[in-house]
């Protein structure tokens, strides 16, 4: 990246506005309007490009993200056998070195399947492989008996879920020298960078604080990033005095304190987002789903984490878990954010604009659970992915992935929002989709216009996206990415005209 000041040639500025020169000094934006490049500076020009605010992407798990590149993808499989043979023939053109490697898989969905995962299936087909399947949404984990006695766990099924699958996952992940995830990772940002984003928020259930320090050491990570805190790391967090927003030393200027995060309930496709009306299809004391922290525990936890400068992250997908994560809201009276919000109460909607809220959503998702939703949230649907309700209702809303849950693509969020429909059917529930100016912004983290005195962080791409279809508003290409002023990005056919 250099460091000298950049321009920017006749670009238009934001969807839909005028035609300037846009001159960059010091990280900054200098100068809008009519600029003369002087001697030494950066010039980038490409005619009608347009010059947006950075793009985030408000919900990462960045460690399980670079790991999932590395995964044996098991996304399509359509039953628990056919994700079991998807796994056997991965193995069949790349056998485990020794006994003791532990098979890693990704991406099964089982919330349309008939037949539920099992260890058994694993077994049959992988005799003494020690193979872990992750399910697409990070909340349940399926194991081999292989894997399952190594681990020294006992279990009927081998399917683990919520918290005893977030431990299995970080005891694996653990495994994995460091060095090698931080490559991966970082491998992982530039490809985040490539497609317009400038910042992320890192939701892994880790020591980011520390794990990205020790990334940054290798030099300016490509994005900036808010580094999450979880329980474990809570206390010590506090005694170092650190503040959500805070810079963290060594970091160089793009690493940050970000929010402390909580799990209020599961997920749709687990079939444990915890929810008012039952489940048609539950296991016996689940049939709402599963409630992993109740309200005056999270009260408490959010005044500990609020009143020493940490602001709360909530994750709430069912409506009574986002009923409870309200609650507690209004209850520690603190700024913070609800993740997810996938099933939201048309009672509840108002009350996600309240002062220094930030509902964080993930457009992507509800179009991968569309059908999923349909069979385990009948007649709910209308108020599923309610970004319609929410938004006319005055949330602050803010746009991310998930990752590796979905692709971290923002045009992809940014066209799910807008169209509800990702393939050739109808829109899903088109009440809820919300306006392109709207998505822009909860894609840029609130940043609608680009102004003086702003941190030069930025994407150009080379068509208005108001003019683009759904399609080619997925397919938009970026020419540059710029964080801080400097450019971690740039396309390679990128040429002055």
């Amino acid at each position: 990246m250099s460091a000298k000041p950049v321009v920017l040639r006749q670009v238009r500025l934001g969807s839909d506005g005028p035609i300037v020169d846009v001159r960059i000094v010091d990280n900054r934006l200098a100068a809008i309007g009519e600029v003369i490049p002087e001697t030494g500076d950066a010039v980038l020009y490409h005619r009608g490009a347009t010059l947006l605010p950075g793009l985030i992407d408000g919900h990462v798990h960045t460690a399980q993200w670079a790991e999932r590149r590395r995964r044996i993808d098991v996304q399509r499989a359509r039953s628990a056998s056919e994700a079991v043979e998807l796994v056997a023939a991965a193995l069949r053109d790349r056998p485990p070195v020794s006994a003791s490697d532990v098979v890693m898989a990704h991406g099964f969905r089982d919330g349309l399947w008939t037949t539920p995962p099992h260890k058994d299936l694993l077994e049959s087909a992988l005799p003494g492989v020690r193979v872990a399947v992750m399910s697409q949404d990070l909340h349940a984990i399926w194991l081999s008996p292989a894997l399952l006695q190594h681990l020294g766990r006992e279990d009927a099924t081998g399917v683990l879920r919520e918290q005893d699958c977030v431990q299995v996952n970080y005891d694996l992940s653990r495994d994995l020298p460091p060095e090698l995830v931080d490559r991966w990772v970082l491998e992982a940002t530039r490809a985040a960078a490539r497609r317009g984003i400038t910042s992320i928020i890192d939701f892994e259930y880790a020591d980011n604080r520390t794990d990205w320090v020790r990334r940054s050491e290798q030099g300016p990570v490509p994005v900036r990033v808010k580094t999450s805190i979880w329980r474990p790391w809570l206390d010590e967090a506090i005694e170092l005095g650190l503040h959500t927003g805070d810079p963290v030393p060594g970091g160089h200027g793009l690493i940050e304190v970000g929010p402390f995060k909580l799990v209020a309930d599961g997920s749709l496709n687990t079939r444990t987002a915890y929810c008012h009306d039952p489940y048609p299809e539950a296991a016996a004391g689940e049939r709402h789903g599963l409630l992993l922290i109740d309200e005056d525990e999270l009260v408490t936890l959010m005044t500990l984490a609020s009143s020493n400068g940490l602001d709360p992250a909530v994750h709430a997908i069912g409506d009574r878990a986002n009923t409870i994560a309200l609650n507690a809201f209004d209850r520690v009276g603190c700024r913070g954010r609800i993740e997810h919000a996938q099933l939201v109460r048309p009672a509840d909607a108002a009350r996600f604009a309240r002062p220094g809220l930030i509902t964080s959503i993930q457009p992507q998702h509800a179009m991968s659970d569309r059908d999923v939703a349909d069979r385990h949230w009948p007649d709910r649907t209308a108020a599923a992915f309610p970004y319609g309700s929410l938004l006319r209702a005055g949330a602050t809303l803010e746009l991310g992935s998930d990752a590796p849950v979905a692709e971290p693509d923002p045009w992809h969020a940014i066209a799910d929002a807008v169209h509800r429909t990702d393939d050739d059917r109808p829109p899903w529930h088109v009440e809820q989709a919300i306006p392109l100016p709207a998505a822009l912004k909860a894609a840029a983290g609130g940043r609608r216009q680009l102004i003086v005195g702003d941190p030069a962080d930025l994407v150009l791409v080379p068509e208005d996206p108001a003019t683009l279809s759904n399609a080619d508003l997925r397919a938009l290409p970026v020419l540059a990415t710029l964080v801080a002023g400097q450019v971690s990005f740039l396309a390679d056919d990128f040429g002055n005209e």
